[in-house]
């Protein structure tokens, strides 16, 4: 020790003092900083990276850097869940022969309130019962769920259904609302454009084989397998429902910070739509 401290030139007394002292202020805060990124990402059900914990942080009151909380996930061992590359894939027939309405998403400016625009579409979860298929409804506004269901088949009904629930959830009407889906044949058939004639909506398609013009609904599912299911394949249908319930319900719309939504939860975002 004696060498050490002659070739840094400090007294030996100076370095046990120094050893001996109270820690400083900025380590004691990163313990209480630390305690609070883990209890944050926990809640998070360890999706949250550093943006969004920052945000999460500061609505506790804790004002800190991407990188101070960038440091003390990985002094935890803390790493977000991370989906896959956002690749849309157009997986159902639409040679159907039926006709198919006009991409009227494209020409329209982004939405300034809800029930100007929803998105609509249809995807698979693996089981190891066989697949459950799921439809859902978001509001463009807010990416809010308004309406999902899931069955073993693709058929209409499917995709009835979950129209059904989002209107049950919508305030106010639904008339000139746009309702956006690509070209499949659930969305073309009789049953379905019959029932947004009788709710006034407007139909609108994706052009074939262009899915990005349905973005919005594909990456919804991206983020959905990754953060649900995270390789993870359920033993029946039933209980794949009961995640897919859980995940939208109670996390995915009224606690998950969106980047597009200023960092809010869907909820927060319409109530404060709604409170302006």
């Amino acid at each position: 020790m004696k060498e050490i401290c002659t070739a840094l030139e400090i007294s030996r007394s100076g370095f046990y003092d120094h050893t001996h002292k109270h820690r400083r202020t900025r380590r004691l805060q990163d313990e209480v900083l630390a305690q609070e990124v883990r209890e944050a990402f926990l809640e998070s059900r360890a999706t949250y990276g550093t943006p969004r914990l920052r945000h999460e942080l500061r609505e506790r009151g804790h004002v800190c850097g991407r990188r101070r909380i960038g440091r003390l996930m990985r002094q935890q061992g803390l790493h977000a869940l991370r989906k896959g590359r956002f690749i849309p894939r157009h997986h159902r027939d639409s040679s159907h022969g039926r006709e198919v309405a006009p991409p009227r998403l494209l020409e329209m400016p982004a939405p300034t309130e809800p029930n100007q625009v929803w998105v609509t579409d249809l995807t698979y979860i693996p089981t190891a019962e066989g697949w459950l298929f799921l439809a859902a409804e978001l509001d463009l506004f807010s990416r809010r769920v308004l309406g999902w269901a899931a069955g073993d088949t693709m058929e209409t009904g499917l995709v009835l259904e979950a129209l059904d629930g989002a209107v049950a959830q919508s305030r106010g009407r639904l008339a000139g609302l746009v309702h956006h889906s690509d070209q499949g044949s659930q969305y073309a058939s009789h049953d379905f454009t019959t029932a947004l004639a009788e709710l006034d909506v407007d139909q609108s398609m994706s052009r074939r084989g262009n899915c990005y013009d349905n973005a919005t609904a594909e990456s919804f599912w991206a983020t959905l397998k990754t953060e649900c299911f995270n390789n993870i394949i359920p033993p029946i249908r039933d209980d794949a429902k009961t995640m897919i319930f859980d995940y939208i319900e109670t996390f995915d719309n009224p606690v998950r910070r969106h980047s597009a939504l200023g960092f809010l939860s869907p909820v927060a975002f319409e109530n404060r739509f709604h409170h302006n």
